[in-house]
């Protein structure tokens, strides 16, 4: 059984390669239903009842079907248990990963950006030859967690970065290969030139571009007047546009490390990303909850 990561559990219908925008497709059922379970599965116990998660993908437009075989995948992955809930069959989210979601939480619902003036976090690593797939799993890590390469063993990310990546190596069990050090950068030129050898910002514009394409035209749908009214039909509304906002939006925030606004290319869709997640977790989010619970209702009476 594999042990998932964050960004591992939380990345969207496919990773990228690492230096390699991830191809435009609509989420995995599998990322949907990881989805589902951080948003509302969690505060139910950690339990869905199958008849729940079945009409929750209902709703996004995943038959029965998918459902089951993706919970399949799920349960080989260690993400999801089978359990009985008052004798009604349902799944658990696997407890060992509850500070996973937690830390998820952190770093999708609370963004933080650097400042120019703050310190920078390198890490720098050697693993003997005879392990050289430590290495390999050092540098995907690295990758997830939205560092730059400074060179092959030496790379780099904001400093408010230390606490999370610190966090992730021991639960690898990585960091004995690793350093870490506080920095300035002292070298002549300029650091956003810099910036733009040691991350692939292009690769990451990219994928910023494709959620403002994808989600600019949803909160403009809506912000307008023609907006859904309250009640039962706008909050499934609702709950179908913020699942699918948050499987898009949750790998992003690892992927980009909260680089300083002045190191940046002008134009930069990334904070235009974040001001539409913003607003749409704003407007979205408890009508989405709203749904979701008249849907767990019934099956808790029956529990």
């Amino acid at each position: 059984m594999v042990e998932e990561s964050a960004p591992e559990l939380f990345s969207a219908a496919g990773d990228a390669a690492p230096g390699a925008a991830a191809p435009r497709q609509t989420p995995r059922h599998q990322q949907l239903i990881v989805t589902i379970y951080g948003l509302y599965g969690r505060a139910n116990g950690g339990i869905l009842p199958v008849s729940v998660l079945i009409s929750m993908l209902d709703d996004l437009g995943v038959e029965s079907s998918g459902v089951r075989s993706s919970v399949s995948r799920l349960k080989r992955r260690g993400v999801l248990e089978s359990v009985k809930q008052g004798g009604v069959a349902a799944y658990r989210l696997a407890p060992k990963l509850e500070d996973v979601f937690q830390e998820g939480d952190r770093r999708i619902f609370s963004p933080r950006r650097a400042t120019a003036a703050d310190r920078w976090l390198l890490i720098a690593f050697s693993v003997p030859e005879s392990q050289r797939h430590l290495r390999h799993q050092l540098r995907s890590t690295l990758t997830r967690m939205g560092f730059g390469s400074v060179t092959p063993g030496l790379w780099i990310a904001p400093g408010n970065t230390y606490e999370e990546i610190r966090h992730q190596l021991e639960r690898a069990g990585l960091t004995e290969y690793v350093e870490f050090f506080a920095a300035e950068h002292l070298t002549g030129g300029q650091v956003r030139d810099k910036v733009s050898q040691w991350w692939d910002l292009p690769a990451l514009e990219e994928l910023y571009t494709e959620f403002v394409e994808r989600f600019a035209p949803v909160l403009e749908r809506w912000e307008s007047p023609e907006a859904p009214q309250p009640g039962p039909d706008a909050d499934r509304a609702a709950f179908v546009d913020y699942v699918q906002l948050l499987t898009q939006w949750r790998r992003l925030p690892y992927l980009d490390p909260g680089l300083p606004e002045e190191f940046l290319p002008a134009g930069w869709h990334g904070l235009t990303a974040e001001r539409i997640f913003a607003e749409l977790h704003r407007l979205l989010s408890g009508p989405a909850r709203q749904h979701a619970e008249r849907l767990l209702g019934p099956a808790a009476a029956r529990s």
